[in-house]
């Protein structure tokens, strides 16, 4: 049976008269294993793929329109949060993550979370008085709808893969992915494994600047490669990465986020940051796409990386299998390791299956990428 390849303009006329077969990953990895490869392409025409990963390599962009008189921020504290200023009068950055040292324990994730919550935020600030922006201080409350812009931009809000945290060090190491014990006491994993965005399309094949992403619930778009984009890691056979690889920023507004799908939270010993629920198509335009779209948890890969040495590179013990990993038992050098997601299974679900309802009835736009990612790698090392 043949593979015909499919293009853009075939699969967006397909959703304009309604007849767009989507599945999940795991749909249509049930489908290959059914039926073969063959008869589960040639019923499938686009495949969701979806994660819910914690991050804090995020800022929030406000817009707060005009006081009158008008100010020129120079200092500014929202919701608590220190902000940096200088991007325009009124234009406010936080960062997603911090507030470790604070007693409050706030970062730009806590502001974010109120902000899309529907509750007031405090804005507390000081100008740089000119004949144009005369005035000096400002303290008001403010809500999202009040907000004359804002933007949530997502530095790396899609890998290929992640990696499983482990410590070496006795007692508790605080790591980005929650707690990690010691010496080799239990393993967290930042991906998903098969049905993942990054597991699901290897080299982010079919993601560039503009493709559509629903992130959030609302529609967010890749603004070009990310932070830690490595193009060229090691791969397998199939062309799944065997670290995390390639990444895609991401940006979107604020106004349609949902807070059912972006959640603050709180690391101790490491701070502030977002659960938040991402999802993109992934078009089966050839056999290609297709067979690696339906790669399976036991033939899938994640480096065990021992964070509890304070190294750029962290030592690198080995791979495990996704299929250990989700039974969540992990041998490490003889020893068994208690394993757990450091990623929230499902909400990327739900967030797929929203997805998945987009797209069939048209709400989300179905593009392939006018260019790719970049190829030139941001994970570089600062030296002294």
């Amino acid at each position: 049976m043949s593979f015909p390849v499919r293009t853009e303009a075939q699969l967006r006329q397909k959703q304009e008269r309604g007849v767009l077969s989507v599945r999940s990953a795991a749909e249509f990895r049930k489908l290959v294993a059914q039926h073969g490869m063959a008869p589960a392409y040639a019923a499938t025409d686009v495949v969701v793929a979806a994660d819910a990963c914690f991050t804090d390599q995020a800022s929030l962009h406000l817009g707060l329109g005009a006081s009158e008189p008008p100010i020129r921020f120079r200092q500014a504290l929202v919701g608590g949060v220190s902000a940096a200023t200088g991007h325009g009068s009124s234009e406010l950055v936080l960062a997603i993550g911090g507030g470790l040292g604070e007693p409050k324990r706030l970062g730009g994730a806590q502001v974010l979370g109120a902000l899309i919550g529907g509750q007031q935020v405090s804005i507390d600030a000081s100008g740089e008085a000119t004949a144009l922006h005369p005035r000096r201080e400002l303290h008001s409350q403010i809500q999202l709808e009040q907000l004359a812009t804002g933007r949530l931009l997502l530095h790396r809000a899609i890998a290929e893969n992640g990696v499983v945290a482990v410590s070496s060090a006795e007692g508790l190491t605080a790591s980005p992915y929650g707690p990690l014990l010691g010496p080799f006491a239990n393993a967290l994993y930042s991906c998903a494994g098969a049905g993942s965005i990054g597991l699901t399309m290897p080299g982010l094949a079919l993601l560039g600047p503009g493709s559509p992403v629903l992130v959030g619930g609302a529609i967010g778009w890749v603004v070009g490669s990310g932070s830690g984009h490595q193009p060229k890691p090691k791969r397998q056979a199939s062309g799944h990465a065997l670290s995390p690889g390639c990444s895609a920023a991401v940006a979107v507004d604020l106004h349609p986020l949902r807070s059912p799908w972006v959640r603050a939270c709180f690391f101790e010993g490491h701070g502030s940051a977002l659960l938040i629920a991402t999802a993109v198509p992934v078009p089966l335009i050839n056999r290609k796409v297709a067979e690696q779209a339906a790669a399976d948890n036991a033939s899938l890969q994640a480096p065990v990386l021992d964070l509890a040495l304070p190294r750029r590179l962290k030592p690198n013990l080995g791979l495990a299998s996704y299929d250990q990993l989700l039974g969540g038992q992990l041998e490490l050098n003889g020893q068994r390791l208690s394993c757990a997601p450091a990623h929230s299974p499902r909400l990327a679900e739900a967030h797929g299956e929203e997805l998945a309802r987009q797209l069939r009835d048209g709400r989300f736009p179905l593009r392939l990428p006018p260019i790719p990612l970049g190829q030139r790698p941001s994970l570089l090392a600062l030296d002294d």
